[in-house]
């Protein structure tokens, strides 16, 4: 399966990685910041009102 084909987080997260890369952050950096990303992209989730 190519890039072009793959599901969009997939997509995503190959661009993320790349950025992340190309800045030279540190994968200790860039873990301990995907975790804050991670966690509000979840609060915001969950204050999303319910769908149905």
């Amino acid at each position: 399966m190519s890039l072009n084909e793959a599901p969009e987080e997939v997509t995503l997260a190959v661009d993320l990685i790349e950025l992340l890369e190309v800045n030279q952050v540190a994968p200790e950096l860039a873990v301990k910041a995907l975790r804050l990303v991670t966690a509000d992209f979840e609060r915001k989730l969950a204050a999303k009102p319910s769908e149905g």
